[in-house]
């Protein structure tokens, strides 16, 4: 038996696996974040994370009578975060979420500004955005000092949860690549030169590969866990590269667009090809590398939608079905109404953390149907030109595969496949959770290749371009990119 937990921005989800690929037992819990401040996102490490891992891992050793068969656990989780700790690896403050959060702007510009952008990009593949954890952690220097002076550990979600499961404080290149300008893409090693104002190598994790045992369970996490002691934990990695695997993305060329509660898209190669705007960093297994792209909301927007609309229920597939049957009652292109999701900034292309949502072409002949239908064709923009971002480049897209929960909504599905002209293979998989744990399997030696995942995964259905539509959608894309170019100077003239 596999298990694998991932710990997502609103619900962490795990999974007992056989070696067949077969869930024998499946747990999740909810949670929340906190903003305390315009432009933060936090969550308490211990009750979010923490407390997810152990109650799911509690619940799936309940579950099932052979869990003491249990050859082997990863964790995957959120990132890449900014989690200061103290020897003892606790949380000195709440967690800085990932590119959600985008409060080290200040930092950003004065890196680029110190370091060079040309050096950023050669040393790590990447221009600093709000994605980069390495202004996060000069932002701790900056504005909370005694936190920063405190800190032992300066670590990301997993890490941080494997390090409470073993003891030993390691992170996958996977996830240390997004830690610019401190890591080192083509040496795949820390460098912190020109940094050693607010961070030391001696503060991070050591670096090591998805797969490697980090440790294993101690007697103390097996206690509150349920997970035998003993039992090999792997070094694990973060949600996105999780998915990927999960999905059965694992070879040059293929991409993997996860609609959760933000968008996250990464393509496969068998090389670094760093691209102005999108993100380059390792992937979970030696010698492969994704360029990667995202946006701040996908999943947020249609709950924030909904909750606007009144349509909000206790159970979320009744929401969504209520939103989902109102903007039906409108038709594509929303009858002239054109939104720009962008309620929490923007991440790719746009790399905008000020850029704000906006509604345009509203008249008195409309609906909420009509509001809700431009929305969420809306959110299928902003996802379909983050993945044409990807597409822009010189290496080839073999295959798209779809996962997450957005992925039920044919209105944002049919317009990414429609604007991009790409078919999408959505997966029943059940997301990073199995992605862990066939890593899980992999790192112990059960499963001898990454491509064996395929025979894991089954296709529930494709989604293909409407050419109907087609026309119709292109242009509003194009307006779409228009609109944001408009209002994106009135937006920063507003953020100041």
């Amino acid at each position: 038996m596999f298990l694998g937990i991932d710990v997502g921005t609103f619900e962490s989800k795990g999974v007992l696996v056989d070696r067949d690929g077969t869930v024998v037992a499946a747990a999740r819990r909810r949670h929340g974040i906190d903003t305390p401040a315009p432009g933060w996102v936090e969550q308490d490490p211990e009750d979010a994370w923490w407390g997810d891992v152990c109650e799911i891992a509690r619940d799936l050793v309940r579950q099932s009578p052979a869990a003491e068969r249990i050859a082997a656990v990863a964790v995957s989780a959120i990132g890449p975060c900014v989690v200061a700790t103290d020897v003892d690896l606790r949380p000195l403050r709440p967690a800085i979420l990932y590119g959600i959060d985008t409060r080290a702007t200040a930092q950003i510009e004065r890196l680029t500004a110190a370091l060079g952008e040309d050096e950023i990009v050669r040393r790590s593949g990447n221009t600093l955005t709000s994605q980069s954890a390495g202004p996060k952690i000069a932002w701790l220097k900056d504005e909370e000092p005694g936190v920063w002076q405190r800190a032992r550990w300066f670590m990301t979600s997993q890490s941080w949860l494997v390090a409470k499961l073993t003891g030993e404080v390691v992170i996958d290149h996977a996830t240390a690549g997004y830690f610019h300008p401190l890591y080192d893409l083509s040496a795949g090693a820390w460098d912190v030169s020109g940094c050693e104002d607010f961070v030391d190598a001696a503060r991070l994790p050591r670096i090591a590969w998805t797969t490697e045992t980090a440790g294993a369970v101690t007697a103390a996490a097996a206690t509150i866990t349920g997970i035998p002691e003993g039992t090999p934990v792997i070094v694990g990695t973060t949600d996105s590269p999780a998915e990927a695997v999960g999905s059965g993305v694992v070879s040059d060329g293929e991409l993997m667009a996860m609609y959760g509660s933000s968008g996250y898209f990464i393509r496969v190669g068998d090389r670094p090809r760093p691209q102005d705007g999108l993100w380059s960093a390792p992937f979970v297994f030696e010698g492969t590398y994704v360029l990667a792209s995202g946006t701040s909301t996908a999943g947020t927007a249609t709950r924030w939608l909904a909750d606007l609309l009144g349509l909000a229920d206790e159970q979320d597939e009744l929401t969504f079905s209520r939103l989902i049957d109102l903007a039906h009652q409108s038709q594509a292109g929303a009858r002239g109404v054109l939104a720009l999701p962008h309620f929490a900034g923007e991440r790719t292309p746009f790399q905008d953390p000020t850029s704000r949502g906006v509604l345009i072409g509203l008249g008195l002949e409309h609906t909420r149907a009509d509001v809700a239908r431009a929305v969420l064709e809306g959110v299928g923009h902003s996802i379909a030109a983050a993945i044409l971002a990807l597409c822009a480049g010189e290496a080839a897209v073999s295959r798209v595969v779809a996962i997450g929960g957005a992925t039920q909504n044919p209105i944002i599905m049919g317009t990414v496949s429609t604007v991009t002209g790409l078919e999408q293979q959505v997966t029943d998989s059940p997301g990073a959770a199995y992605g862990n744990a066939f890593l899980a399997a992999l790192g112990v030696g059960a499963v001898e290749r990454p491509d064996e995942v395929r025979g894991w995964v089954r296709e529930k259905e494709r989604v293909r371009p409407d050419d109907g539509t087609r026309a119709l959608l292109i242009a509003d894309h194009s307006n779409f990119a228009a609109l944001y170019r408009a209002v994106a100077p009135l937006q920063h003239e507003r953020a100041r």
